[in-house]
């Protein structure tokens, strides 16, 4: 009895710990809940001077700088100002301002002539380096360069004696016989057709001028517009079936016929003139353009007089949905 009072005793023991622990644990959760939410309720920032708004607020066409110069860089360096000192300008009168035509295809600099007394002579090194690369010693120039037609890779020689009274043989006539089509080749037909003499003094019979001749059509109206009508004619009568059929299609019950009647206006109509009342209320409403009322920020307030306005009973039974 006395095991099972302590066990007992453990048990309750450790759940009163555990009720402490999940409290302390719901309260931690309260408290971060509350926080999480005050931070939710809180507005959003307003993002358009991210885009608007880069830098500092600078006047355009100022010689403002966009930051203040600190006070200790504002005195350059003695090195500082020589190196921000302009190079100098030798060009001289005479070579200032010359066309751009007077320069080589591509060549940023003039191509000037030397004077005489610039030019002093060349070493043996230069005069070495100066002449030009020489042929191979067993190199042997048969024709002139410039002994070629134009465009062509082989010269043009001429033909020798022997060449021009050499005899054929059985090879060179095979190789100068032209390719034979194949069989199904048919050649080009002959383009006109070749009349024969007997054709040519053949003479019509009379039936082919006769079907030659030209159709003769009179001129003006080919029947008349009227015509007789007989008397069998005229006292014919038609048949049940027939009259059936031409019955004109009759129209629906409660079918009314458009009312095609002209109502007169009256002459105190035509002379009536609009009341102060009705030429107020046929007025357009002219609003300001969306560029002007951007600006206004009082535009889309509601006056303090629509906000106690009270609907009427009619509107109000107007403005229930239909219960269906």
């Amino acid at each position: 009895m006395a095991a099972d009072v302590g066990v007992r005793d453990k048990r309750s023991n450790q759940l009163l710990f555990d009720q402490e622990e999940d409290e302390g644990e719901f309260e931690r959760i309260r408290q971060s809940g509350r926080e999480r939410l005050l931070e939710l309720s809180k507005p959003k920032d307003i993002k358009i001077g991210y885009f608007t708004n880069v830098g500092p607020n600078v006047m355009w066409g100022t010689q403002e700088m966009l930051w203040p110069v600190n006070t200790n860089i504002q005195k350059a360096s003695e090195r500082v100002e020589q190196l921000a000192t302009p190079k100098k300008d030798f060009s001289t009168t005479d070579s200032r301002g010359r066309p751009l035509f007077f320069y080589s295809c591509g060549r940023p600099s003039q191509i000037w002539e030397a004077p005489p007394r610039s030019l002093p002579e060349a070493s043996q090194r230069v005069n070495n380096l100066a002449n030009p690369k020489a042929f191979h010693p067993d190199y042997k120039e048969d024709r002139s360069q410039f002994f070629y037609s134009c465009g062509r890779n082989s010269p043009i020689w001429a033909v020798t004696k022997g060449a021009k009274s050499a005899g054929e043989r059985t090879r060179t006539l095979q190789l100068a016989a032209h390719r034979n089509p194949v069989k199904e080749f048919q050649g080009a037909r002959q383009i006109e057709t070749i009349i024969p003499a007997p054709a040519l003094s053949a003479t019509a019979s009379e039936r082919l001028q006769a079907l030659a001749a030209p159709k003769n059509r009179s001129e003006g109206p080919f029947r008349e517009p009227t015509w007789p009508v007989t008397h069998s004619a005229m006292n014919a009568t038609c048949k049940a079936r027939s009259q059936e059929l031409s019955r004109a299609k009759g129209t629906t019950d409660g079918y009314m016929l458009p009312k095609d009647e002209m109502w007169p206006i009256s002459r105190a109509a035509k002379r009536a003139t609009a009341s102060g009342r009705v030429s107020e209320l046929s007025k357009p409403v002219v609003r300001a353009s969306m560029d002007h009322v951007q600006f206004n920020p009082d535009a889309f307030l509601v006056k303090e007089t629509a906000l106690k306005g009270v609907i009427p009973k009619r509107v109000f039974d107007l403005a229930n949905p239909i219960s269906r």
